[in-house]
């Protein structure tokens, strides 16, 4: 048989892109990978990218990327049905792994916000808090960042083509530094920087400039935070609050941080308490 008869005999994944509250950014990451699309096509059947095509479809999705956090009833009751139509659901960036920058409402009162953005906040619905795709439906894989990295998205594609468990980084943004020769900005700068307790994957951008680390990529696994604040230069109790309260401020142990501060810089009194749980069901 010839390799496009085998490859015709052979389905394809079908593949969905999704988004819910966000900017769009890890989804034009997608089609960022210019190099490599037309061998993603090849391999894939995308069957759902709003963002790239008018080609439509509800599922079933033998793997659905998912960007952006939940923010009304709308966008969850179509994530519990998403998730009932797919195999393997894998968020995308901040927003859809950790709430992104949108969650930190999560430590006000939505009601005044709403006001104050919109004449007639009525005509927007919205729950009471910003929450990540983990807190409502069964993940099967995350891509970190503010956007994700392309690396590790072709990583994914390509673990998922071949049948293995992806090599997805869980090192600390320190050893990237390392990697890249990078002065440390803490020891030499004493610049406030969550390098040390954040994971890897934008390649140390910030500290390559010469800025702390944002921890656009979230807190890494076993991440002590109360002893980098107690320790590192630049990052004493006046200015971790608002350090941590960033695009991935609602994870933990981020969040720990920014209760045990009474919320992020200019936060007003919150009706829902900090830390419960008014989302919806794991399904």
């Amino acid at each position: 048989m010839s390799p496009a008869g085998r490859r015709s005999a052979t389905r394809r994944p079908r593949v969905g892109v999704v988004k819910f509250a966000s900017c769009d950014g890890c989804q034009l990451t997608v089609l960022g990978l210019e190099d490599e699309l037309l061998a993603i096509a090849e391999r894939f059947d995308i069957v759902e990218f709003a963002e790239a095509t008018s080609r439509r479809s509800a599922g079933p999705f033998d793997v659905l990327l998912v960007e952006g956090s939940i923010s009304t009833d709308e966008q969850l009751e179509e994530l519990l049905r998403l998730r009932r139509e797919t195999t393997t659901l894998v968020t995308i960036g901040a927003c859809a792994t950790a709430g992104g920058i949108q969650a930190i409402r999560n430590w006000s009162e939505y009601g005044p916000w709403a006001a104050a953005v919109y004449p007639q906040p009525e005509l927007v619905p919205s729950l009471a808090m910003a929450t990540p795709v983990a807190d409502h439906v069964v993940v099967d894989a995350e891509l970190r960042g503010c956007p994700i990295d392309p690396g590790q998205l072709l990583e994914l594609l390509t673990a998922l083509v071949v049948g293995r468990r992806p090599q997805l980084p869980d090192e600390s943004v320190c050893a990237e530094c390392k990697r890249r020769g990078a002065v440390c900005v803490v020891v030499a700068h004493g610049v406030a920087c969550l390098g040390p307790v954040t994971r890897t994957g934008c390649g140390a951008l910030c500290p390559v400039f010469g800025r702390g680390c944002y921890g656009c990529f979230g807190p890494r696994s076993g991440a002590n935070v109360k002893s980098l604040i107690a320790n590192a230069a630049g990052l004493d109790d006046s200015v971790a609050s608002a350090r941590f309260a960033g695009f991935t401020a609602w994870a933990e142990p981020f969040r720990s941080v920014i209760d045990s501060h009474g919320g992020p810089p200019g936060a007003s009194p919150a009706t829902v308490p900090t830390g419960s749980s008014e989302r919806g069901g794991r399904s």
